[in-house]
């Protein structure tokens, strides 16, 4: 596979591969398409959320509920 850039972009990619350690463009370009990938799954999840029933009153009482369990797991 073969990407065109303009130079700009080509001293940015060169700059975060250097910067971020990685090994070379293809780890970089991976990790953008995973990325990309999981912002995609999450919006999916998020619309089919959006489009579904609720299933519970997101009140105060809820919220609490929520604390309430992630301290007791937290004490095991």
């Amino acid at each position: 596979m073969r990407i065109s850039l303009p130079a700009a972009l080509k001293s940015f990619f060169d700059e975060q591969v250097t910067d971020r350690g990685y090994g070379s463009c293809s780890a970089y370009i991976r990790e953008l398409i995973r990325h990309d990938q999981d912002r995609q799954q999450l919006r999916t999840l998020l619309l089919e959320g959006g489009e579904s029933a609720p299933a519970a009153t997101a009140d105060a009482a809820y919220f609490e509920a929520l604390r309430a369990g992630v301290r007791g797991s937290r004490e095991e």
